[in-house]
């Protein structure tokens, strides 16, 4: 079987045993090309003066000038003594006129051999075709690395998702859309760091490994350290880490870390995710709302150019904010009143009348929250913040001084998901104990070998003093999605965690 240079690569219906044969087809001319002393993976450098998208966005500079470009051959047309092809690098495809008169006879005839998918290295004129096509007039070419495995066929590409996510070098060849994505990502990025740092806040970085699990609700991944002889635990969250550094005297922290969670996976969540958190002394819940606000209206101006962008088909105005308290959103969606419970059995019972499924011993700060996500969450399609949630369900927030069963805590959605969740902190060392001792206490009276813990030295760290503190935490993968068009989370991660085949 020969394989064709100059067409499409194989296609979707390809047979296993014509696939074998393409591979050793690329193999024996591999041993080919070492028998003659030019194996291609030989070579350590190739000095590139040029980039694709330079060449077309100078075009009228560089016309004329000689540049070294590299990258993969993704296509290639063969008319007997010249041939056009098209080289991919990481910014742009470009066209490449190759003549043998240039070239010289022994290296185009090599060329012709050569495989979509190999990594050539161009040295060339730029220069505009009859066509009108910005290309370079290649003068020499040199093969730089050999492909061995043909790319998905051209017209077909890459499709299936679970293949796209598990060999994503493959796709980001073949997709360059894809690319698009992840570049982006890291412009929003920048644009958060810079947003932060603008305002006074410090970078910092804390431990991934803890000796300990919390006694959160989120189950942990765990390990073993050697050398001490112990368990220890990848954080679920940065939190305690960063408000620690609040006591120690930093009054604006923030760290961009990944958090792992030993829990589901679907198309918002991954085991392994990026969060963003702040902390901010001498502020509250309030503050952080403001600062959201701000941040996510400069990343739609900077990143998007439009305080409107398209999520899922869905137009989001960035440049709006709703503001509802979680007991006016369960009165505006639900029509149910919370003022009107006036103890907990009135307000299962208002629970039960609206076929809302609420535990038989549930408070009425409990059924609240059970309301907001029957009737609430997959209403809130433009940006909304949530604010004031019961003290049953934010063990780390700071309460209502006017209304202790509230705590000064908020959420914010967009298209019916949550993107975060801000605080006025808790800086009460003794409130801060008895949370943390019944959370624990409730989730080994459910599994007695539960190996949860209290982090008592994060309330020591409480009882030395914690300033009047706002938090923050959003997750950025959300964000990406939204501010890319991306409807899963693994669209945003480079290299999402998948099931291994055959299990």
């Amino acid at each position: 079987m020969e394989e064709k240079n100059h067409g499409a690569n194989p296609s979707p219906e390809i047979t296993e045993q014509e696939l074998t044969e393409l591979l050793q087809i690329r193999r024996d001319k591999l041993t080919a090309l070492r028998e003659t002393g030019k194996d291609p993976f030989t070579i350590t450098k190739y000095e590139v003066t040029a980039h694709n998208a330079d060449i077309r966005g100078r075009f009228e500079e560089m016309e004329g000038q000689t540049v070294r470009i590299a990258g993969r051959m993704m296509s290639r047309r063969i008319m007997g003594k010249a041939s056009f092809m098209d080289l991919q690098d990481d910014s742009d495809r470009l066209q490449v006129y190759v003549r043998r008169d240039d070239v010289g006879t022994d290296e185009y005839m090599d060329f012709k051999k050569w495989d979509i998918g190999d990594i050539l290295g161009i040295e060339g004129f730029v220069f505009r075709t009859q066509k009108g096509e910005i290309s370079v007039h290649a003068q020499e070419i040199v093969l730089l690395s050999k492909s061995l495995l043909p790319l998905p066929e051209k017209f077909h590409g890459l499709k299936d998702t679970d293949a796209r996510y598990r060999q994503r070098y493959l796709d980001l060849i073949v997709n360059p859309e894809v690319k698009d994505t992840f570049v982006k990502r890291s412009r929003i990025l920048r644009e958060i760091r810079a947003f932060l740092d603008g305002r006074g806040f410090l970078e910092v970085d804390t431990p991934i490994l803890l000796p300990l699990e919390i006694g959160a609700a989120a189950r942990p991944f765990v390990t073993h350290h050697n050398t001490l002889d112990m368990d220890m635990y990848l954080r679920i969250e940065t939190e305690l880490a960063l408000k620690r550094l609040i006591v120690g005297g930093f009054d604006r922290v923030y760290e961009v870390g990944r958090i792992f969670r030993n829990e589901g996976m679907d198309t918002r969540h991954n085991p392994e995710f990026t969060t963003v958190e702040l902390y901010q002394a001498y502020t509250d819940y309030m503050g952080m709302m403001d600062l959201v606000e701000d941040l996510y209206k400069h990343l739609a101006a900077s990143v998007c150019g439009s305080m409107t962008v398209t999520w899922k088909g869905q137009a989001i105005d960035m440049g709006h904010w709703e503001r509802l308290t979680m007991v006016e959103a369960v009165k505006k969606y639900a029509g149910v009143d919370y003022a009107d419970w006036e103890t907990d059995e009135q307000a299962r019972a208002a629970a039960k009348e609206k076929n809302v499924e609420v535990p038989d011993d549930a408070t009425k700060g409990t059924v609240l929250v059970e309301f907001f996500d029957a009737y609430v969450e997959d209403k809130l399609i433009q940006p909304t913040f949530i604010y004031d949630y019961p003290v049953e369900n934010s063990p780390l927030a700071k309460r209502k001084p006017e209304d202790p069963a509230f705590t000064e805590r908020f959420e914010y959605f967009i298209n019916a998901m949550e993107f975060g969740n801000a605080f006025s902190e808790l800086n009460d060392p003794i409130d801060q104990k008895e949370r943390f001792e019944k959370q624990v206490a409730a989730r080994k009276a459910i599994n007695p070998a539960d190996t949860c813990q209290v982090d008592y030295d994060y309330v020591t760290a409480l009882e030395y003093g914690l300033a009047p503190t706002g938090g923050l935490g959003f997750g950025l993968d959300r964000l990406v999605m939204l501010l890319t068009d991306s409807a899963s989370i693994r669209d945003v991660l480079l290299f999402p965690t998948m099931k291994p085949l055959g299990k």
